[in-house]
């Protein structure tokens, strides 16, 4: 069966399991690009900052203001960027700039639920209205005759909307389910990084504090 001759028989609904399926594709192909960044430099780029910070602060922040595109390097920053602030008022800073990571972390996850639910409600929805369309035309003095194999063909033909609209939906669920994963260990990075960054910065703020007071 060709091209065509597969969106004949689909129906109408093949055109919107058509735009979900490119729009899923699209946002896989983002989603992949952004964890594949993060698992390739962010650790890498962490561990160094931490180690450079507590020998030489300024420079360490300087170095980490050149990879603004990393989840962890834009908390660090927005908690590092307030200026003598106590270790109670960082760690807020820190808390606060990864709670607003987390919505860029879930990024299209609401589309991918859609698109895992609707997907299959649409081919169930072209095959009803194959079926429907099929035995419309079948009466019941066809039965045995070349109509009633025609509508046969016509059910068989029908059920493709369903088999298109699950696969759509697998594939997604499939890629939601790994990104849910990354965002799991993304979670639990930025809660390990954060106790290591509030640590360097209760030391940093302590031996700020005793040059300030001799």
């Amino acid at each position: 069966m060709g091209i065509s001759e597969l969106f004949k028989a689909g129906g109408v609904v093949i055109w919107p399991l058509l735009v979900a399926s490119i729009l899923v594709v699209t946002l896989i192909l983002e989603r992949s690009w952004f964890w594949w960044q993060i698992s390739q430099h962010q650790e890498r780029v962490v561990n160094t900052f931490l180690v450079d910070y507590a020998q030489q602060p300024k420079v360490a922040i300087q170095q980490l203001k050149q990879q603004p595109s990393l989840p962890m390097v834009r908390i660090f920053l927005a908690a590092l960027s307030l200026e003598q602030a106590t270790p109670d008022e960082f760690k807020l800073a820190l808390e606060s700039a990864a709670q607003a990571e987390i919505p860029m972390l879930k990024r299209f996850s609401t589309v991918f639920e859609t698109v895992i639910g609707l997907a299959p409600l649409l081919g169930l929805l072209g095959t009803i209205l194959g079926l429907i369309q099929a035995l419309s035309s079948l009466q019941i003095g066809d039965v045995g005759t070349a109509r009633a194999s025609g509508v046969t063909a016509g059910i068989g033909e029908a059920l493709i909307s369903t088999a298109l609209g699950l696969v759509v939906a697998m594939v997604t669920l499939f890629f939601a389910n790994v990104f849910q994963g990354l965002y799991r260990r993304q979670r639990a990075a930025i809660a390990d990084y954060g106790g290591r960054i509030e640590i360097a910065y209760r030391q940093y703020y302590r031996k700020f504090m005793h040059r300030q007071n001799r």
